[in-house]
């Protein structure tokens, strides 16, 4: 699985989860601390979070058309330096008042300026590792890898935010809405730690950037001749479209989905089901299917024993965890942003030695296949999610209950967010080696933003669920459903288009 890959990868793998980490431990309490701080309403927050989660992925169109010009990697590093003052500035506890409000709207800039022109650059350097013939097979599974080591990064992030909360407020006697100022301060130290894995590992792939190299030697950056040039520039433009609808249906992880979790889901567990709350398992579970990969796929005796050890030793460790957990375990709404990253790391050798094995077979369906199947799998999500809503009370009327109020189990949620990952899966890495495979040579960096265009109009629109959060969890979960199957049979519509593109 880790095999046969340019070294390159790994490094700005690793730039990236340090990023990751930074920007979802922020994530994780952004809404909530909205209201604690602010007291905004659930739709006030949720439009501040949706036009948010715009500007970080509308700004990377500006700053691929930079980058295609001065190079990617001066780009990631002036956007690193930016974000690491946005953090900053955020970490300040300035209060609530006006200045307050102002000085957060700068830093939400900031941050949004330093991620477009860092995020897209750093995914156009990936993929032009893969343009080398010796890798251009391991493209989608190398994006797979990419994907899943920059989740490692945000699995601990929702814990990492909670637990420094709690160490300012029991130690340093923070009040709640101080405490969120201190996990957004995790965010200036993963940054730090992003920049020195990003120069220390640079001579891995700093061939990568492209158009430098080209106005060092004096070369030309290959071309398309203008008709194949506008025939895939429309292509990633209508695939485009269908990931506008894909992001805002999978970004209420942050919305509405948060709001289920501290206003619906069960406050505490006991038993077994707490074991899922604490990342330290699901690191265990990880690995033990890491164990198992290398069991099976180990070709000498060594190996095998070795991945048997590992294997052991995990399970030893959720035996010991098991034992010693307490008798009630309190769950916190935040909590349940870990499984989604944690999944997508479990699960991604999954996926590639699933469709490593249906390539062999000359059976492995295409990325545009893969992308129509992605959007099918997240209407599965909010069926389930109606399903569990069933015989709930609105919103208003819950919050009316107080200490009555009606409450579902967290597998209800945990299912969910394993569905939606299995989409993703299918969708976000797959369809980011589509732009890198597809794009015109000349506006590389361009297309990536535009991809990152797409996700901004749907995190844009992540506000309308939030907006129709006081009606009936029917409603904005079956407006998901809907918009989750139209946008699969588009793609399916105009598959026969992006396939042959793609060849």
């Amino acid at each position: 699985m880790f095999d046969k890959h340019p070294k390159g990868l790994y490094a700005l793998a690793l730039a990236n989860t340090g990023e990751r980490f930074g920007y979802y431990t922020m994530l994780a309490v952004f809404v909530l601390f909205l209201q604690a701080n602010f007291g905004y309403s659930a739709s006030t927050a949720g439009l501040i979070y949706s036009t948010f989660l715009g500007f970080v992925y509308f700004m990377p169109l500006f700053g691929g058309i930079a980058a295609d010009k001065l190079g990617y990697r001066k780009m990631v590093t002036i956007g690193i330096a930016i974000m690491f003052f946005g953090y900053l500035l955020l970490s300040l506890p300035l209060g609530a008042n006006r200045g307050a409000v102002i000085a957060m709207g700068g830093a939400l800039l900031l941050i949004s300026i330093g991620t477009g022109l860092f995020k897209g650059n750093l995914q156009v350097m990936v993929g032009n590792l893969y343009d080398d013939p010796a890798y251009a097979d391991k493209r989608d599974s190398g994006f797979s890898l990419f994907y899943m080591a920059i989740n490692v990064g945000s699995m601990f992030a929702p814990t990492a935010a909670i637990k420094i909360m709690e160490w300012a407020q029991r130690s340093l006697g923070a009040s709640e809405a101080d405490a969120y100022h201190y996990a957004f301060a995790v965010a200036c130290v993963s940054l730090i730690a992003s920049i020195i894995i990003f120069y220390a590992f640079r001579s891995t792939y700093i061939h990568t950037d492209k158009r430098k190299v080209a106005a060092a030697s004096n070369q030309q950056v290959a071309e398309l001749t203008p008709a194949q040039t506008k025939e895939r520039i429309i292509c990633l433009c209508l695939v485009f479209a269908v990931v506008i609808f894909f992001w805002m249906a999978f970004h209420q992880n942050g919305s509405t989905l948060t709001y289920f979790a501290r206003d619906y889901v069960a406050t505490s567990s006991t038993g077994i089901q707490s074991m899922a709350f604490d990342v330290v398992n699901l690191v265990l579970c990880i690995v033990i299917v890491y164990g198992l990969f290398g069991l099976f796929q180990s070709k000498a005796n060594k190996g095998r024993i070795i991945s048997l050890a590992v294997i052991a030793a995990a399970a030893c460790g959720l035996v010991y965890k098991y034992n010693a957990i307490a008798e009630v375990t309190e769950v916190s709404a935040p909590i349940f942003q870990q499984f989604n990253a944690c999944f997508v790391v479990m699960l991604t050798p999954v996926s590639i030695a699933l469709f490593g094995a249906l390539a062999k077979r000359g059976k492995e369906p295409s990325a545009p296949l893969k992308i129509g199947l992605g959007m099918l799998v997240a209407g599965i999500a909010y069926v389930l999610m109606t399903v569990g809503s069933l015989g709930l009370p609105a919103p208003a009327e819950q919050t009316a209950m107080g200490a009555d109020a009606m409450r579902v189990s967290p597998n209800w949620l945990i299912s969910t967010y394993l569905i939606l990952t299995f989409a993703e899966l299918l969708l976000s890495p797959i369809g980011i080696s589509f732009v890198t495979k597809v794009a015109p040579p000349k506006y590389a960096g361009m297309m990536m933003g535009g991809w990152f265009v797409a996700t901004a109009v749907g995190n844009f629109l992540v506000a309308i669920p939030a907006m129709m959060w006081g009606k009936s969890l029917t409603i904005v979960w079956g407006t998901l459903i809907a918009i989750c199957l139209v946008a699969a049979s588009f793609i399916f519509i105009i598959l026969k288009r992006l396939e042959k593109v793609a060849k």
